[in-house]
């Protein structure tokens, strides 16, 4: 397992023939038999950076993010980071569902690394890879630490997350919102229970969800929502559509992005494997729609992105845009490239 990379002091990296086991002495392994984190196991980590750069090529709206975990039990089926597991010799299934990296330094070196001469002030969009209020960070509290280093900093960030958790921390992120540019967009793709219970399997529900929305905004934290995942022939139908945006109008949002279900290298093979034991009659259809690689078909973006655009002025809502909630969207694994590569989809 590729844990060098991760540690704090890399004055003496394991020899390569080490380099596949826990051995590296920047790792803690735990378990905690208690219900809520049965299955999982925790790697400890005390990371050397906290501060990670967006590759030159992304067509990400921003250039710096903080990801204080790797791996995630919300365990969707389509998450694009589960490719990053792979990089640590770990599953990219149920390894990226149940094995979850801690970066346990991450709020102090934050703090450092903002204080530093060498640091603009650049945004900062945190939760970018997996969820920073995933059900970790209930045991862990990192974010907290986090918060209060950009809030004394005044360094403007966003946050992109699916987690309720957020809202312990209202009150940090209404001090930050007084000094700096601060931006939450909470994901909600869909509001079919019987889709979320089986894609987003450890996710708090859609309804939850549109809650933190309502909660953010009636405490002034501007907040839009991410419309992702529109899931081609299971909740992209006009009547699914329509019921997702009035419920986000209604919750308070001050913005809907849509974005349609796109399945990178390491997602789409555990969404592939999915997707035939749930929905077997639609394996052929979504062949076709991935032949090209990781995204669907521009024409059925375009359609998806104007038929939400339309029901949202209907409900008196708008696209993020200048002046709105800064946009998270579809995050970039380090070194993607925003060229589609070519799968078999089975």
């Amino acid at each position: 397992m590729r844990w060098d990379n991760l540690g704090e002091n890399p004055a003496n990296p394991p020899a390569p023939a080490d380099l596949s086991l826990f051995g590296a002495d920047a790792v803690t392994t735990r378990t905690f038999d208690t219900p809520e984190f049965r299955g999982v196991t925790f790697h400890e980590v005390r990371a050397r950076s906290i501060l990670n750069r967006v590759p030159g090529a992304s067509r990400m709206p921003f250039e710096w993010t903080v990801n204080p975990y790797r791996g995630c039990t919300h365990a969707c089926v389509y998450c694009f980071a589960r490719k990053s597991h792979a990089y640590l010799d770990l599953d990219t299934g149920l390894g990226f569902d149940s094995q979850i990296v801690v970066k346990v330094n991450a709020p102090e070196l934050l703090a450092r690394q903002l204080a530093s001469a060498r640091w603009q002030g650049a945004h900062i969009a945190v939760g970018t890879n997996v969820d920073c209020y995933q059900r970790a960070e209930g045991r862990y509290g990192l974010m907290p630490g986090i918060l209060t280093a950009l809030r004394d900093r005044a360094n403007p960030f966003s946050i992109l997350t699916k987690g309720t958790l957020i809202l312990r921390d209202l009150e940090l992120l209404a001090q930050a919102a007084r000094v700096t540019e601060v931006g939450v967009s909470v994901s909600v793709g869909f509001t079919d229970r019987e889709l979320w219970r089986t894609i987003e399997p450890g996710t708090p529900s859609p309804q939850s969800r549109l809650d933190v929305v309502r909660a953010l905004v009636g405490n002034g934290i501007d907040c839009g929502v991410l419309m992702a995942p529109v899931v081609p022939f299971l909740g992209d139908r006009p009547e699914q559509l329509r019921a997702t945006v009035r419920a986000i109008a209604e919750a308070g949002a001050s913005s809907v992005t849509p974005l349609v279900l796109h399945l990178r290298p390491g997602a789409r093979e555990w969404f592939a494997e999915w997707l035939g034991r749930h929905h077997p009659g639609l394996v052929r259809r979504y062949e076709r729609m991935y032949a090209d690689g990781a995204y669907a078909p521009t024409w059925y973006q375009r359609r998806i992105t104007r038929q939400v655009h339309e029901l949202a002025a209907e409900f008196g809502m708008g696209p993020a845009g200048p002046g709105g909630t800064r946009r998270t969207a579809a995050p970039e694994e380090p070194g993607a490239t925003t060229v589609p590569e070519q799968l078999t989809f089975l």
